[in-house]
């Protein structure tokens, strides 16, 4: 059976930031690894040599993580933060009013949510259920202490 793909939404922002961090570590990331390999071996026996060790293990990690990162931007999707609009999608800034508090969030990729600063994931509970919404619809998101009503009062 074939590994399903996640599809990962990022701003262009943030896909930016992930080209440049990958173009770092693959100089200056990989050149200060390769300095600490070429130190370690001038040190002797590479058996029980735990600095060479431990430089093969910081390589590998660093490979492990630029993979990871290349691997995030091939399966992604650029999306644009957007005002106004009809539904709520990715990409989309959301007022919802729970009793008398009203709270504002914009719905980004998961890669991105920062919940105390208003970013919420499309694949968080209230992300979830916001996506699709219209203006006076009403969305429950079960929650630890039972279900949350909230009501989309703004999109945009």
């Amino acid at each position: 059976m074939a590994a399903v793909i996640k599809k990962n939404y990022l701003t262009k922002e943030r896909y930016d930031e992930i080209v440049v961090e990958i173009a770092k570590l693959k100089s200056e990331g990989r050149k200060v690894v390769a300095e600490r390999l070429r130190h370690a071996k001038d040190l002797g026996d590479l058996s029980e040599n735990s600095e060479y060790q431990e430089a093969r293990e910081d390589q590998t990690r660093l490979e492990v993580h630029i993979e990871e990162l290349e691997e995030l931007l091939r399966n992604s999707s650029l999306i644009k933060l957007e005002t106004g609009g009809v539904t709520v999608r990715i990409g989309t800034r959301v007022k919802l009013k729970k009793g008398n508090a009203t709270v504002q969030y914009t719905v980004v990729g998961s890669n991105e949510a920062k919940p105390l600063s208003g970013l919420i994931s499309n694949e968080s509970p209230i992300g979830q259920a916001v996506l699709g919404k219209k203006v006076g619809d009403i969305i429950k998101v079960k929650a630890p202490s039972g279900i949350v009503e909230y009501h989309v009062v703004e999109i945009g």
